[in-house]
């Protein structure tokens, strides 16, 4: 549970912008029509472990 922690103080800002630019890229190359695998792929992984870090540090927080 402390890793999750770590996770929302220190690297979410790091998941945060590989969200964001993964999510320009795709938009990007959805106008071009070329594939998209490897950043849809980044962009669902650091979206899972933003969100679940939240969830966890919001358990963490209960207890």
């Amino acid at each position: 549970m402390l890793v999750f922690l770590f996770i929302n103080i220190y690297v979410m800002p790091i998941l945060a912008i590989i969200f964001c630019l993964n999510l320009v890229e795709i938009i990007k190359k959805v106008k071009k029509e070329q594939p998209t695998a490897v950043n849809t792929f980044w962009l669902t992984t650091s979206f899972v472990i933003i969100v679940w870090s939240i969830a966890i540090g919001t358990l963490a927080g209960t207890y």
